[in-house]
């Protein structure tokens, strides 16, 4: 073996890829959510522009992030590394990256089901004591294709009024992301708490000075719903000269959606944010009910239909991400 050489069985290190070039015209495209929803959008869009900015959900309460959130006192990172995940390249650098991140520990230790990106993140927000800098910090390491921020300074819970399958006939209180979501019963609707959260100054300016927001998909009441709950965003997101799109899921969420038909996450999305105009709804065209009640609705709040095949195969729950990428692409050449 000559000096040097990798040695057999060990991967060679993954040469970093130059950053993509900015070219003058890109479109700006700011993505709301969490989880994987957020994740699948912005897997999509960073196909078609370098100017996007992932602006993400800091609810979760639960696993890694939870642990992390509750011993540290910070944001909780798990929506937030995934987002970085969703924009490394598809390079060997990015693909090694993205796989580093998502990793999670097993055995029966402290680390078990703790995410590498979790800590990693953690640790550069204890080392600098700054979000937006952190976050930054990772996505240079990484180089992700876009930018990840959080949707406010400070983190937050989700409150929910459900109607209980144990319980029809009264509201019942359910506190936590992980239990909403989790929730034998019908969601209602949701607040956070705090109610009047800080916002993220970069990601207030982001959506001010967008070209498009993207809205969705992902859970409905709590990683799509809470972005629109955050007053400072709220406002930027209703003044931005930007157009934007909604996103719809493939298919109800066991728990949180369950029995929700898509004309009805229209009109949850209407209820939570009454003065949102769209000029875009994007549906698989396993959405689309015969009677024409979807596209109305769409109607109804300032958009247009756009129908097309977005799914990973049929029946499935996933977005793919080239199909979602031409769906963004023929949306943004038509409205």
């Amino acid at each position: 073996m000559t000096p040097g050489s990798p040695r057999p069985g060990v991967p060679t290190r993954p040469t970093r890829p130059a950053r993509p070039e900015r070219f003058e015209g890109d479109l700006r495209v700011v993505s709301l959510g969490g989880g994987h929803g957020l994740a699948a959008s912005l897997s999509a869009l960073r196909r078609l522009t370098t100017e996007l900015t992932g602006v993400v959900t800091v609810a979760d309460n639960g696993g890694s992030s939870g642990r992390l959130r509750e011993e540290l006192g910070g944001l909780p990172p798990g929506d937030l590394r995934m987002a970085l995940a969703a924009l490394c390249g598809d390079d060997e650098w990015g693909r090694t990256w993205a796989g580093i991140l998502q990793h999670r520990f097993s055995g029966d230790g402290p680390l078990r089901d703790h995410a590498v990106g979790n800590l990693l993140i953690a640790a550069i927000w204890d080392q600098l004591g700054d979000h937006v800098a952190g976050l930054d910090l990772v996505g240079d390491l990484l180089g992700a294709q876009g930018r990840v921020l959080p949707m406010a300074s400070v983190p937050l819970d989700i409150e929910a009024d459900v109607h209980l399958s144990s319980a029809p006939d009264r509201m019942t209180v359910v506190r936590g992301q992980v239990q909403v979501a989790q929730v034998d019963g019908q969601v209602i609707s949701v607040r956070l708490d705090p109610g009047d959260p800080p916002a993220c100054a970069e990601a207030v300016e982001a959506v001010r000075s967008a070209d498009w927001v993207v809205v969705g998909p992902g859970s409905w009441f709590t990683s799509v719903m809470p972005t629109l709950l955050v007053p400072g965003l709220r406002d930027a997101l209703l003044a931005t000269p930007a157009k934007r799109v909604l996103v719809l899921n493939l298919t109800e969420q066991h728990g949180e959606t369950e029995g929700l038909s898509p004309t009805d996450h229209l009109e949850v999305l209407a209820a939570h944010a009454p003065d949102l105009r769209l000029d875009a709804v994007i549906a698989d065209t396993s959405l689309v009910d015969p009677r024409g009640t979807l596209e109305s609705t769409a109607r109804a709040l300032g958009g247009q239909l756009f129908v097309s095949d977005v799914a990973t195969s049929p029946g499935s729950d996933q977005h793919d991400p080239a199909r979602l990428a031409a769906a963004f692409g023929h949306v943004m050449r038509q409205a």
